[in-house]
């Protein structure tokens, strides 16, 4: 204990700072300016040159983004066969993993019993088995929920050793083209011709690499599974190129809000069924009518009778941004609330996603939004409010 540089607030401060765990770039971060910030149980860097420049970079060019805190899980059978495995996801899962090929990728939900969102994820068939890809503040629950849930005979790694890298933006694909990657799938393709939510394995100077046309900016990319001993050498090459710089949390946020996606605990939690977030594509037609996953009947329901609110986007006039929590209001009565929203750089304007009343929820409808006590003119738009520009 004498070693430690204990806080002067107190020994909560040093207990906090000790659960704190760092990531194999850690040092790389903070060689390069990033400004570190403790974020899903890890110091992670929010930004280097500044949020805006950043996320404009990223649009215009390619932002790396480090995103090893995510979990990183290997769900297999005993046999090796991949059907089984198939079978105990969507007892759990209401995608239809049983129809992915291998290389291809699956947006899906992990649900309690009651049709409760406890996390959004990412399905691969890898072949003879799947891997998946959990937000990093829940793998941990994820984890114990899939053990306590999968048959003893499917097996659940946790690949801790690997690290995750997303490279994002209209230049990424011509910065991979030149990087020397040769496939090592059957089913493999030139990693510049992969589309959108397809994914293989790589070798890289004689390192393996997971790769996947995917992301969650909006923009074209892809993402790196690599193992961590190798994730320094290859942010570092990847940020030689011209095209690459490495980019923050904060324009990873404000990305992923112009693109109009859902952040895990702010836009969807356990209250939340995939209906009223406006993920329905996610529950396929199959698993919609057989039903048999968790929460099939409530689910069923209410994509039978509807739901009471929806999650919609929202423009503010003027310059003043709507943080979550913020109430919506329509003819003098509150009918929802924000859960995610901040100033738009590519728009210039501020923008958010909220939860409001269907009856109220018809694009170009007009709200207010109350912010520090004063409310402010709003009006209904489309998501995403910045155009996906994934490669299909």
């Amino acid at each position: 204990m004498s070693e430690l540089d204990i806080p002067e607030d107190g020994l909560d401060e040093q207990v906090e700072a000790l659960e704190t765990q760092v990531l194999p770039l850690d040092l790389w971060h903070r060689e390069r300016g990033g400004r570190m910030v403790e974020f899903a149980g890890y110091w992670m860097p929010v930004q280097y040159e500044g949020i805006i420049a950043e996320h404009l970079w990223t649009r215009e060019h390619a932002g790396l983004f480090d995103v090893s805190h995510m979990g990183q899980l290997g769900i297999s059978s005993a046999d090796g066969g991949r059907v089984g495995a198939a079978e105990a996801l969507e007892a759990l899962l209401p995608g239809e993993i049983s129809a992915l090929k291998p290389g291809r990728m699956r947006y899906s939900l992990l649900l309690d019993e009651n049709g409760g969102i406890l996390d959004d994820l990412i399905v691969t068939c890898t072949g003879g088995d799947f891997a998946i890809v959990v937000n990093g503040a829940t793998k941990w629950d994820d984890m114990a929920h899939l053990r306590e849930h999968l048959p003893d005979a499917i097996t659940l790694n946790h690949h801790d050793e690997q690290g995750l890298l997303a490279l994002q933006g209209p230049e990424a694909v011509d910065v991979l083209g030149r990087m020397g990657l040769t496939p090592q799938d059957d089913h493999g393709v030139v990693v510049t011709s992969l589309k959108f939510m397809q994914a293989g394995h790589y070798d890289w100077g004689g390192r393996r690499l997971a790769i996947s046309r995917s992301g969650y900016t909006g923009e074209d990319g892809f993402e790196i599974s690599v193992h961590g001993e190798h994730i320094e050498a290859l942010a570092s090459a990847l940020c030689e190129q011209p095209e690459v710089k490495p980019i923050g949390l904060g324009a990873r946020d404000s990305l992923r809000l112009e693109a109009g996606l859902p952040l895990y605990g702010h836009d969807l939690t356990p209250d939340t069924d995939p209906v009223s977030a406006g993920l329905s594509f996610a529950l396929s037609k199959r698993r919609r009518e057989e039903g048999g996953f968790f929460g099939a009947e409530r689910i069923q329901g209410v994509l039978r009778d509807g739901t009471a609110t929806i999650r919609v986007g929202i423009s503010l006039q003027g310059r003043q941004a709507a943080r979550e929590g913020a109430s919506v209001w329509s003819a003098g009565r509150q009918i929802g609330h924000v859960t995610s929203g901040g100033f738009s750089p590519s728009l210039q304007q501020p923008i958010a996603m909220a939860y409001i009343d269907r009856s109220c929820s018809v694009t170009g409808t007009a709200l207010e939004v109350e912010v520090r006590g004063k409310r402010l003119s709003a009006t209904v738009v489309p998501l995403p409010f910045v155009p996906h520009r994934y490669i299909r």
